[in-house]
């Protein structure tokens, strides 16, 4: 059954994938080389040193945008890329130091320029728009910077400020959603060897941050794969997870899920729509999807052996 999930899974990202993610599927399941996802995500930095055209596929925006330059982190951090001298990491360090997309110690969450380009809905600056209310992307870019960042530039202190702050914040906090949740695990993980103990308390934002995780998963899991609601992949990459403990029976069956709504096509059902942009967001589904081939299959061989041992 698995070989079968992994060989349609395969047709579908040589059919359908971008070189980005054609070199992602590579390196983690056919010994394909960093060099090769590094080259392919290399082609959506801007001069500035931030990322657009589309590397978060639900945004089209060219422009450097702080949500597709964290994408291009989360891509860095997939291959335990953080290297100062690499020229992807050390473009993003100076686009997040130069104060572009950035005030009162946040990053964008929104940009007036993703108007300009077909986009989700939840990508547009409307009437209303304000550009940041929430630490999604800032918890995350903030603390990427103070984990590869150089400790003499001028920008090194604000971006521990900007983590101090995002975690005094998160810690009053009463609920979530997780795509903020996600960007204080990026946080947690980013400075867990890192001498931090002077900015916040690192055993009670874990331990809140494990509850936070519990909560937030969608208990009703006939909504799995059919609603836009939180399951454990969102955010357990494998059984050695903080957050994998108590959540043994729901990761096994999601992994039962997962087997089971496997299409025929190779990949799996995109759960959310655009309200405009029909045929782009044609085009974005299929990169979603290739995007999901590799997040589940990357879930299925760790936390398989679980859902085997119960049936």
């Amino acid at each position: 059954m698995v070989a079968q999930t992994y060989l349609k899974a395969r047709r579908f990202i040589y059919r359908n994938a971008r070189p980005i993610d054609l070199t992602r599927f590579q390196y983690h399941f056919e010994n394909g080389t960093k060099k090769a996802v590094l080259d392919a995500l290399a082609v959506y930095q801007n001069e500035d040193g931030g990322f657009g055209h589309a590397l978060e596929a639900d945004s089209w925006n060219t422009n450097s945008t702080p949500i597709q330059t964290w994408a291009a982190t989360e891509i860095l951090r997939e291959l335990d890329v953080f290297d100062l001298q690499n020229p992807i990491v050390k473009g993003i360090l100076n686009y997040l130091a130069s104060g572009q997309d950035f005030g009162n110690d946040f990053w964008y969450g929104v940009v007036s320029s993703n108007n300009d380009f077909p986009h989700a809905p939840w990508w547009s600056a409307g009437a209303d728009y304000q550009e940041t209310d929430t630490y999604n992307p800032t918890a995350s870019l903030a603390s990427f910077y103070v984990k590869v960042g150089d400790k003499q530039h001028p920008f090194y202190k604000k971006a521990e400020e900007i983590v101090a702050k995002a975690v005094k914040s998160y810690m009053a906090s009463a609920k979530l959603d997780m795509h903020e949740i996600y960007c204080y695990i990026n946080l947690l993980d980013d400075l867990r060897e890192m001498d931090m103990s002077a900015l916040f308390d690192y055993e009670r934002f874990k331990e809140k941050l494990i509850q936070d995780v519990h909560d937030s998963i969608e208990k009703d899991t006939s909504l799995w794969q059919k609603d836009y609601v939180s399951m454990p992949s969102e955010f357990i990459r494998s059984q050695e997870s903080i957050f994998y403990p108590g959540l043994e029976d729901l990761v096994a069956y999601e992994v039962k899920l997962i087997r089971e709504t496997l299409l025929e096509s190779g990949t799996w059902q995109v759960t959310w729509k655009w309200s405009d942009y029909a045929r782009e967001f044609a085009i974005s589904s299929n990169w979603w999807q290739s995007y999901m081939v590799i997040k589940y299959m990357l879930y299925l061989p760790e936390l398989l052996v679980d859902y085997l041992a119960m049936t």
